[in-house]
C-alpha cells in the first residue's frame, strides 16, 4: 500500500444535489447526465477540498461519480478511486471517492435502513483503512421534510441504523474501529430530537456536527435562509484517531472562483454547483 507523507488524513462528506423529478408513468425514464459545466464546477470544488476520502450523497446518475474522478485526474492531476453501489429502490446514490493508499472494502447496504420510506435510500457502510487508522464509515441520506410524518419515517430509518452501529460496537474484531456516520441527515439539531436519539444507537455516537457547527449551516435554501441538515458523528469510544475540534464546514462557495474572481457567493454556488456545502474532518493515521 502506498505510504502517506502526512500524519493526518482528511475525510469529507458532500451532497451533490443530484435530485431530478422522476416521471413514474414512464417505464423507460432514466436520469439525465449532469451537465458538463456543473460537473466541471463540482470537480473544481473537490480539488480544492482535497480530502483523502469523500462520501458523496445524491450521486445521480450512478456514473456521475466516475465522471468527477475522470475530470479530477485530467484537469487537476488528482487520482481518486471510486466505490459505489446502486441503490436498489432509489435514484439518489451514495458513494466514495478515495485516493490511492486509502483502502475501502466490505461495501454494503445496511438492510432495512430505508425504514418505512417506500423507495427510500438505504444507508451504505464500508471498512476504511488509512495508515493505522481503521474505521467503519456509514453514509446516509435520510427522508427529507419537516412534517411530523417525515420525522416518523426518519425515526424508522434511524432505529435500524442505530441498531447496526450498536451491533458493530459489540462485535469482536470490529469493536475497536472508529465508527464514523455522515451524510444528509435531513435533521435539524434541537428540533428532530427523536431522530438523533434513535440514530445514536445505545449511546454509541457523538454528533460532533451538532456542537462543532452549531452556529453554521450546510443547506442553502431558495429563500436565502440556510440550516444545518447535514451531519457528522463519531463513536464515543475507540475514536481517539478523530482529531477533536477538526470538523469544519468547508466554505466551497468562498474558495471557488467565478469569472476569474475569487468567491462566488452562496446564491451562485447553489445555482451552479450544489445546494449543500461539504464537511471535512481530520484523523490521525500514525
Amino acid at each position: 500500500m502506498p505510504q502517506f507523507t502526512h500524519s493526518i488524513a482528511r475525510i469529507a462528506v458532500w451532497n451533490l444535489a443530484g435530485f431530478q423529478f422522476r416521471n413514474f408513468n414512464d417505464p423507460n425514464w432514466v436520469p439525465k447526465p449532469m451537465s458538463e459545466e456543473r460537473t466541471a464546477r463540482q470537480a473544481e470544488g473537490l480539488a480544492l477540498l482535497d480530502a483523502e476520502l469523500v462520501t458523496l450523497v445524491e450521486v445521480n446518475p450512478l456514473d456521475h461519480i466516475q465522471r468527477l474522478a475522470d475530470v479530477l485526474l485530467a484537469e487537476y492531476g488528482v487520482q481518486y478511486h471510486v466505490s459505489i453501489l446502486k441503490q436498489p429502490d432509489a435514484d439518489l446514490n451514495i458513494g466514495f471517492l478515495h485516493k490511492p493508499g486509502v483502502d475501502v472494502s466490505d461495501i454494503a447496504f445496511i438492510p432495512g435502513s430505508n425504514g418505512a420510506y417506500q423507495n427510500g435510500r438505504q444507508a451504505i457502510k464500508a471498512q476504511v483503512r488509512i495508515g493505522k487508522f481503521k474505521a467503519i464509515i456509514v453514509g446516509v441520506h435520510l427522508k427529507s421534510g419537516r412534517d411530523k410524518g417525515d420525522q416518523n419515517i426518519r425515526d424508522s430509518q434511524c432505529k435500524v441504523i442505530g441498531d447496526y452501529l450498536t451491533h458493530v460496537r459489540e462485535t469482536p474484531g470490529l469493536g475497536h474501529h472508529t465508527l464514523m456516520l455522515m451524510g444528509d441527515f435531513n435533521m435539524i439539531p434541537g428540533q428532530d430530537v427523536s431522530n438523533f436519539h434513535h440514530l445514536g444507537g445505545e449511546d454509541v455516537m457523538d454528533f460532533v456536527s451538532c456542537w462543532d457547527l452549531q452556529d453554521r449551516y450546510s443547506h442553502i435554501l431558495d429563500a436565502g435562509r440556510a440550516n444545518l441538515l447535514d451531519g457528522f458523528a463519531v463513536s464515543r469510544t475507540w475514536s481517539g484517531d478523530y482529531i477533536r475540534g477538526s470538523l469544519r464546514l468547508f466554505p466551497m462557495h468562498w474558495t471557488m472562483t467565478r469569472n476569474g474572481e475569487p468567491g462566488m457567493g452562496r446564491e451562485k454556488f447553489k445555482e451552479e454547483v450544489s445546494d449543500h456545502l461539504p464537511f471535512v474532518a481530520s484523523v490521525r493515521i500514525f
